[in-house]
């Protein structure tokens, strides 16, 4: 009997349990919404969030830090749908108005529905390397709401399903995003910057060298140890800030994260400091972080055709391994000609015996000018030293030209031109072979003609 009892207590406890569960307020409320209503409160709760922080958000936006670093956007919503934005996407930090909505979909989106800064990621026609050609920046302007966390609102990338967070904006980040302007241009360098990058990493016992190739459009930096035998490449996405960059992912040393390099203007370096005499520094160097000895093409044997490299506009007018130097000056020439009249080729032509000559061509019918000069080795630093002998039309000694001096004198760099066969190709099948001046930040890009 007592048995059955229980039995029966049992089955009236358990129906009660269920009993309660089926009444529960909160059960009732989340059964009864549809998704529509629930994307309203949502939305509702996303604008309530935006208009909440009086001096708006700030969000470093990653596109694809596996090939592009961060920009920095601040944002500021107000009531009846517009932004205020400004981003430190080039030396424009203004800020400027625009649109926004908050659309239903399949889920609850930010949309900036007009153009501002940051539209300018997803430009197609905006693309900062080859392989984004057509791609822009990959960047979005419509992003979907994943809820808040700690303050933060997390959102979705529409593109790449990416998650990129907005936090609170301080009055200092609207006075300082104008800061970060200098920083990127120290990194980028200007017309007299050495043309060559290294990353020192100290692990506090041993130092190890990389070559650090940065492309300044990308805010990206690849670094290739120089150890022999280490296959070692590290990936940097960089992002800015009024005192130096920050990298993605952290640069991990002896077990320590890296990831904040401050940027010294004495010494012109970005560094990043741990414990124990752990460091990592960016910095600039004249000479190239891998010597090799391509500039013995210079020297054909005895008995052989010269050996001719050329530059040609406008095949090699783009090569992104002409420096600004190098434009600088050739736009000078350009600007002391006739209208008619640019330079339409420079050519080096070496031949045996250390004899050369480098040929000027122009449009507009202006005749060729030659300067012959002496070619010898400096075996020690791999340069190639080119000297005057004379200036010539072809048939008569004339005198030194005085429009091409600036120019001429960069290939006359009394400590040299280092030489260096390019892995790429540019517009044409031919060999790309860059001549660099060992003394300064001047490059120019040529085909090869053998």
């Amino acid at each position: 009997m007592k048995l059955k009892y229980i039995y029966k207590y049992l089955i009236v406890a358990f129906a009660a349990i269920l009993l309660g569960a089926c009444t529960s307020t909160e059960a009732d409320e989340k059964f009864e919404q549809t998704p529509t209503e629930r994307l309203n409160i949502q939305k509702k709760e996303l604008n309530d969030l935006l208009l909440s922080s009086a001096e708006g958000w700030k969000a470093v936006y990653y596109t694809d830090s596996t090939q592009l670093g961060g920009w920095t956007h601040l944002f500021k919503f107000t009531p009846d749908g517009k932004v205020d934005m400004a981003s430190d996407f080039d030396d424009d930090t203004s800020v400027y108005k625009s649109q926004y909505e908050i659309q239903l979909g399949s889920t609850v989106s930010l949309v900036f529905t007009t153009g501002n800064r940051i539209h300018l990621l997803s430009e197609s026609n905006n693309f900062p390397t080859a392989a984004l050609f057509g791609k822009g920046y990959l960047g979005d302007f419509q992003f979907f709401y994943y809820g808040q966390k700690n303050g933060e609102i997390i959102f979705r990338t529409n593109r790449n399903f990416h998650e990129l967070r907005f936090v609170k904006a301080k009055p200092q980040d609207w006075t300082d995003l104008p800061k970060n302007t200098p920083i990127i241009e120290a990194i980028t360098g200007n017309i007299t910057s050495p043309l060559y990058r290294l990353l020192v990493v100290n692990d506090g016992s041993a130092i190890q060298n990389y070559q650090f190739d940065y492309n300044s459009d990308a805010r990206f930096g690849t670094a290739a140890s120089l150890a022999t035998g280490s296959n070692d490449v590290l990936n940097l996405a960089l992002a800015f800030t009024p005192t130096g960059a920050t990298v993605k992912p952290a640069l991990v040393v002896k077990g320590q994260s890296l990831t904040n390099f401050v940027y010294d203007s004495v010494s012109n370096t970005f560094i990043a400091t741990g414990t124990g005499g752990v460091s990592a520094t960016i910095k600039f160097t004249t000479v190239p972080p891998i010597l090799t000895d391509d500039y013995k093409v210079a020297f054909p044997a005895a008995g052989s055709p010269a050996n001719a490299f050329g530059y040609i506009a406008p095949n090699l007018t783009e090569a992104p391994t002409n420096s600004e130097l190098f434009k600088a000056l050739l736009a000078e020439v350009n600007a002391s000609l006739p209208a008619n009249q640019k330079v339409s080729r420079i050519q080096f032509s070496f031949s045996p015996g250390g004899v050369g000559e480098i040929i000027y061509l122009f449009t507009g019918g202006k005749p060729i000018i030659y300067h012959r000069v002496s070619i010898t080795a400096d075996a020690a630093n791999k340069t190639i030293i080119l000297k005057n002998t004379f200036w010539h039309n072809g048939s008569a000694i004339t005198p030194a030209p005085a429009f091409l001096k600036n120019l001429d004198d960069k290939l006359l760099d009394p400590k040299g031109l280092y030489v260096k066969k390019e892995s790429f190709k540019y517009n044409a099948s031919n060999a790309i072979y860059t001549f660099s001046g060992a003394s300064s930040g001047f490059r120019l890009t040529t085909y090869a003609f053998q």
